[in-house]
C-alpha cells in the first residue's frame, strides 16, 4: 500500500471479490454517490443497487462491480463494502440479461397478488441496473 491508497474490501455472501489497496472508490449510497479516498471521515452507510467503481492508483483504470445493495464501512485507512450480491461488470452477459428481463416482464404480467408483483418488480429493477452498468 502506498501513502495515497487505503485498504479496500468488497465482500459478498459467496466470497471476497476484492481485497487490495485502492486510490479511490465510488459507492452508490442510499443518499447519493460517495467518492472515498484515503483520510476520509469515518461513517457507515446503506448502499443501493448500482455500480461500485474502484481505481487502484491515481490515473489508473476504473474497475466496475455491480452490487445489489448492502452496507459500506468507511474509515481513514479502510473501506469495506458488504454487498448482498456482487459481480464484476465485465462478467455480465448482455444477451442473458435481456432474456431475463423479458422473462421477468412476462412473470410480472402473470403475477396474481401484490406480494408477487413486488418481488418480480424488485428483480426487474436489478436486471435493469445490471444492463445499464454494461452500457
Amino acid at each position: 500500500m502506498t501513502n495515497n491508497t487505503f485498504n479496500f474490501e468488497l465482500v459478498s455472501p459467496e466470497r471476497i471479490l476484492v481485497s487490495e489497496p485502492a486510490w479511490q472508490v465510488t459507492i452508490p449510497g442510499e443518499g447519493g454517490t460517495l467518492g472515498v479516498r484515503k483520510g476520509h471521515a469515518s461513517f457507515v452507510v446503506s448502499i443501493k443497487p448500482g455500480v461500485v467503481e474502484v481505481i487502484k492508483s491515481e490515473g489508473g483504470e476504473v474497475e466496475k462491480i455491480f452490487i445489489a445493495g448492502g452496507f459500506a464501512d468507511v474509515s481513514a485507512e479502510n473501506v469495506t463494502v458488504l454487498a448482498e450480491e456482487a459481480v464484476n461488470v465485465n462478467d455480465l452477459d448482455k444477451d442473458l440479461l435481456a432474456q431475463e428481463l423479458q422473462d421477468l416482464n412476462e412473470d410480472l404480467q402473470r403475477a396474481e397478488d401484490e406480494a408477487e408483483k413486488a418481488k418480480v418488480s424488485g428483480e426487474l429493477e436489478l436486471v435493469q441496473i445490471k444492463l445499464s452498468a454494461i452500457s
